[in-house]
């Protein structure tokens, strides 16, 4: 397996021996490092922002290789799933394109680069449907281009038209990219919109307070590859600073954050529902495990995301907050589905994360992570002197630039989909067992204005002059197995297991996050059943009528 730095692929050799131990035989790995080298040139220190870089200025790439026998993969794979910390396709891309052309041997052809999903064969993937009539297509592909075929675009040709026509900074520019996104995301910037967000990431631009309801700046946030990754690294930045003790995962989570806390550390402890009486039983575990031993919190770190993922449920934060003023450990939310311009969390977390893939970026043509420190935390000093010491930028510059792109709107976007969201739900809603409707088919909406809506109330942002909604993430659950399969299959839609695409995108969640544990999930009440869908942008009378028909085919189940 590949990995961008050394102390990242340290890292997986240490789980795979660590965790083939507990399994019972030790599998020992080893490390191979790479230079990928274009031929000519002087190989230059790999230095970004002051920190290692994968990629020098010269294009050379450092890989750091894993090697191990082959039945330790499924421990490999966990790591690399978990931590979210592998190469990007962009970087494998460069690497080829490096031995490609260094290659004196005849190679296979490279794939092409297909920066904007133009045509497919297969008619899911077709962006010729019109977007007043049709829900199936994605809002941001450039007109002019839409009609070219994606054979007439080579990878070179791809990458002038996006610099040549401002979509794109030039990749020389990655820095200001990384620059103009940190600044983003710490809400700093007093101006972001299409005349001037190319300048976002300019060294000397005039910036402003925070948004974010807490002192923050730029330096504050640290980028990531992934989500996932700013989720793993924010816990091992707990194990680090932090005395050992479990952590606790509040809520149901997207699966891999639970398994980050049981696989690293101490253990986990999970209160899988989220919801009120859970604080309360949460409550108790502190003040036991504070009287057995009074010289170390009780807990390092409780995780949650606002709102949940899939059921949409928010946690009770100022009272999570002051648990933790009281006994001494680290808050870690994951605002993802709430999204910066909907929930301002800062104030009682001690870090947050989020997956700038969904709808941050939208576009779904890229990958990227945060982490954002709260200035304010009464930790604060700790975890910014370690992060100065110990953080590696491994964000690929390409990955940076497009991402870069992508956010420039995330405000405007958000906003109609938020707008498109509540609509969708509120007439499911009024179809529902929930909604008072006997014999509806639909049992239950999970959406933040009616799932826990007291706490997302208290979070949500209400200036009036940034009106914010619910997101575009809701979940639905069945009276039986056979309406919920004809509601997914005649929802006229993209299916996928993702979610904050600039297109409504439908999963049947449980199944896939969960197929092997089903039982389990549904005692937090994530059923089998359960269909997740995140809402995009098209025309709201377009959506309506789809899940008008999905919603009438299921109800036929019922003759």
């Amino acid at each position: 397996m590949l990995f961008p730095t050394k102390r990242i692929a340290e890292d997986c050799r240490d789980f795979i021996e660590r965790r083939t131990a507990l399994d019972g035989a030790t599998v020992a790995a080893r490390l191979a490092h790479l230079l990928v080298h274009p031929g000519g040139d002087e190989v230059q220190p790999r230095i970004t922002n002051g920190q290692q870089s994968p990629v020098d200025g010269s294009g050379s790439v450092d890989l750091h290789i894993v090697l191990f026998p082959s039945t330790a993969f499924s421990f490999a794979k966990q790591f690399w799933q978990h931590s979210g910390l592998g190469i990007s396709s962009r970087l494998a891309e460069h690497c080829l394109s490096i031995l490609s052309s260094s290659d004196s041997v005849t190679q296979p052809p490279s794939p092409k680069c297909n920066r904007f999903g133009l045509k497919s064969s297969n008619r899911h993937y077709s962006v010729k449907s019109n977007l007043k009539t049709s829900p199936k297509q994605s809002a941001y592909i450039p007109a002019a281009l839409a009609q070219q075929s994606q054979d007439e675009l080579d990878s070179g040709h791809a990458t002038y038209l996006e610099e040549r026509y401002g979509r794109n900074l030039p990749l020389a520019s990655a820095l200001v990219a990384k620059r103009a996104l940190r600044r983003r995301i710490a809400g700093v910037l007093v101006r972001d919109s299409a005349d001037t967000a190319e300048r976002a990431g300019d060294e000397d631009l005039q910036v402003g307070p925070s948004s974010r309801g807490a002192n923050v700046s730029e330096d504050d946030v640290y980028l990531y590859p992934g989500g996932m990754a700013a989720i793993w690294s924010a816990h091992n930045l707990a194990l680090s600073i932090r005395p050992q003790a479990k952590s606790v995962c509040f809520g149901f989570p997207y699966t891999d954050t639970l398994k980050i806390l049981e696989k690293w550390g101490p253990g986990c402890h999970f209160f899988g529902n989220g919801v009120d009486s859970d604080i309360d039983e949460l409550e108790t575990l502190l003040a036991e495990g504070a009287a057995r031993d009074p010289s170390k919190p009780p807990v390092l770190a409780l995780f949650t995301e606002f709102p949940s993922n899939p059921l949409l449920r928010s946690a009770d934060l100022p009272r999570l907050r002051a648990l933790a003023d009281k006994y001494d450990f680290l808050i870690v939310v994951d605002e993802t589905i709430g999204n910066l311009v909907n929930v301002q969390v800062l104030p009682y977390a001690d870090i947050v994360v989020s997956s700038l893939t969904k709808i941050f970026s939208g576009d779904c043509n890229v990958m990227g992570g945060s982490m954002t420190l709260n200035p304010l935390g009464r930790h604060y000093t700790a975890l910014k002197s370690w992060l100065s010491t110990n953080y590696e930028d491994v964000y690929f510059n390409e990955d940076a630039v497009f991402m870069e792109r992508n956010s420039r709107d995330f405000k405007p976007r958000i906003r109609i989909i938020d707008a498109n969201a509540e609509a969708v739900c509120d007439f499911l809603q009024s179809r529902s067992r929930a909604g008072g409707v006997a014999d509806a088919v639909i049992k239950g909406v999970f959406y933040p204005k009616f799932i826990t809506p007291q706490h997302y109330e208290h979070c949500r942002i209400k200036r009036s002059d940034d009106k914010s909604g619910y997101g575009g993430l809701f979940s639905l659950t069945f009276t039986n197995m056979a309406a919920s399969e004809a509601f997914f299959d005649n929802l006229e839609c993209y299916k996928g297991p993702s979610l904050g695409t600039n297109f409504t995108l439908a999963s049947p969640f449980t199944i896939l996050a969960h197929f092997t544990e089903l039982d389990w999930a549904a005692r937090y009440g994530v059923e089998a059943g359960l269909v997740r869908v995140s809402v995009g942008m098209e025309d709201r009378n377009a959506l309506l009528s789809v899940f008008k028909a999905a919603l009438e085919a299921a109800e036929a189940t019922r003759a």
